[in-house]
């Protein structure tokens, strides 16, 4: 298994291609391309039509995918709202590549059996596929998708990002067909699934940090909180909002989030054991709070803060713990799938989730983009997220 990693910025689109190719193929030293994960930037957006065919001139990648987005990561860079292209190529023996690309009408019933699904992406779950997914926000109901994949390849991990070009049939999607076509689309969802010897590894850093008790859902309907320990909600959340530093006070006025607890056999939930929902709405005359997910009574949940010091803790924590799990068997390369809202918006300086990245992970390739919705994985299950860091990690299966 042989990675390379290649970035551009040049203003030019054809000297951008010019010089990922070069840089890829430099790096390949003779070893055939095998697969490729492409991301441009959305100061491209008008010549999105040309860039595959400059690709196909350039190199002959055996599968291809990739997308558009408000900012591109690579070679330790993450570049905001400015010209770039990231091309990221594997040398991949023994490993079997399956891209797809689906539009909505193509979805099966979320009541149909795995094996529908399974004919859709056409990779085998008895081979334990690993899938890179790339999607358009507007125009594809990513979370049926998910739990439909979920479904159909339960023990594979998914990671992914939706693209974050614009509005409506602003995103570009791209993909090769099973002739080896390059091909544009501006629906849908795109993906991978790799099988063989090679697997991909989660790590999902959502930013937060638990802060109060966990507290137990009493009462509700769909997505909306009625009581908490047979308590009021917002009486709660007023209980644990007073308790706090007058700075994390000041924090919560417009950066408190619920965290449901994944694990419900897991007496003492940690950070991590989470998954991070907004709080969309809170009624005063009855104290209930909107949440932005469907609940059920007898879920855990405890409040969080988000801020950069959070997001700092939260992704170093997930880095070390996933470094001193792999041990000797450390990632060729990995995908970064961020959140607009993280970047130099969040910790006032460039480059911080990649900088973090490489002080555990090392120097090894990276591509990725900021996206409008982070895919990953939290207690076994798909999510889509948002504001946070969701990296896949590609390793020699052992």
């Amino acid at each position: 298994m042989k990675w390379v990693g290649s970035l551009s910025t040049r203003v030019s689109l054809e000297a951008a291609v010019q010089e990922v190719t070069q840089q890829v193929l430099s790096g390949l030293e003779g070893r055939s391309p095998d697969l490729g994960i492409l991301f441009v930037s959305n100061t491209f957006t008008s010549e999105y039509p040309r860039l595959l065919p400059l690709v196909a001139e350039k190199i002959n990648i055996k599968h291809l995918v990739g997308c558009s987005g408000g900012g591109i990561v690579g070679d330790g860079q993450e570049l905001e709202q400015l010209p770039a292209l990231s091309l990221l190529v594997a040398s991949l023996p023994n490993v079997e590549i399956e891209t797809f690309h689906i539009v909505e009408e193509e979805l099966p019933d979320l009541d149909s059996p795995p094996d529908t699904w399974q004919a859709l992406i056409g990779a085998d779950p008895r081979e334990q596929p690993s899938f890179v997914i790339l999607g358009d926000p507007f125009s594809f109901p990513i979370t049926d998708f998910l739990r439909g994949l979920d479904f159909a390849y339960p023990s594979a991990v998914k990671v992914g990002g939706l693209g974050s070009s614009g509005g409506l049939g602003a995103n570009a999607l791209f993909c090769s067909d099973r002739n080896g076509n390059y091909k544009l689309h501006r629906q849908g969802l795109v993906g991978v699934a790799l099988q063989g010897d090679i697997t991909i590894d989660a790590v999902v850093a959502q930013g937060c940090r638990p802060i109060g008790q966990t507290l137990q859902v009493s009462d509700c309907d769909r997505n909306i909180i009625l009581a908490l320990d047979d308590k009021s909600p917002l009486e709660v959340l007023q209980d644990v909002v007073s308790e706090l530093s007058p700075s994390d006070r000041d924090l919560a006025q417009h950066s408190l989030f619920i965290g449901v607890v994944m694990n419900e056999f897991k007496l003492m939930p940690e950070q991590g054991d989470f998954l991070i929902r907004n709080i969309i709405g809170v009624d005063p005359k009855t104290g209930a709070i909107a949440v932005g997910d469907r609940m059920r009574p007898g879920q855990r949940i405890q409040l969080h803060l988000r801020d950069a010091k959070a997001s700092e803790e939260d992704l170093e924590e997930a880095l070390t713990r996933y470094h001193n799990q792999v041990g000797a068997n450390p990632p060729s390369a990995a995908v970064m799938f961020s959140c607009l809202g993280r970047g130099e918006r969040l910790y006032g300086k460039p480059n911080f989730d990649s900088a973090l990245f490489g002080k555990y992970m090392g120097n090894i390739p990276v591509g990725g983009f900021f996206c409008s919705g982070e895919i990953g994985p939290v207690g076994g299950t798909t999510f889509l997220h948002g504001y946070t860091s969701a990296f896949g990690m590609f390793r020699v299966r052992k």
